[in-house]
């Protein structure tokens, strides 16, 4: 047998099987807006929530951007002072011999106002093999300016080869440097 309800209404007294009220309250409680946005107790409870989300990640971003040093532009030292000297370079290349070199051996000649400094003194360190000559520290003329070349051991291109160190000489107000070579 089939039963047909129709025109149904919920009574008053009828309780809602969750929420123990009645059916007209929860209808009522379930029309009402979940967030109040307007309304003064939710904007300082919603501030109240998102007060140490913020701050922890504040904190966060500070510590991130400490993790890294910038690059340092320390100079050291000034530059070198401009030379209070004039100095004139002259350099010169020659096909002819000079000395005891070997016929057609290109020369560089170096040319300058300035006179070289004093030599350096240096420790000569143990001799490699019983074969290799000590080649003595001497100055030389680069970048504008005398820079000293070490002295170090060097083994000759034959036995009965003599090494003829490199020199500067005074030609009236300048120097002339000759520069070394195995004889």
């Amino acid at each position: 047998m089939k039963r047909i309800i129709r025109n149904f209404a919920f009574p008053s007294s009828l309780e809602h099987p969750i929420a123990p009220q009645s059916a007209a309250g929860y209808a009522r409680e379930m029309t009402k807006p979940v967030f109040n946005l307007l309304s003064p107790l939710s904007t300082v409870r919603a501030v109240r929530q998102l007060v140490p989300v913020l701050a922890c990640c504040g904190v966060l971003g500070l510590l991130a951007g400490c993790s890294t040093e910038p690059d340092s532009h320390l100079v050291s030292a000034p530059p070198p002072p401009a030379p209070t000297n004039a100095v004139t370079t002259t350099t010169t290349t020659s096909t002819t011999p000079v000395a005891v070199s070997a016929p057609g051996t290109v020369v560089s000649t170096t040319v300058v106002t300035q006179a070289p400094p004093a030599l350096q003194s240096e420790v000569v360190l143990a001799q490699p093999s019983p074969q290799h000559v000590w080649i003595a520290g001497y100055w030389t003329w680069q970048n504008d300016r005398y820079e000293w070349m070490a002295g170090h051991w060097e083994l000759p291109p034959n036995s009965a080869s003599v090494w003829v160190a490199p020199r500067w000489e005074q030609q009236g107000a300048s120097y002339r440097f000759y520069e070394g070579y195995w004889n």
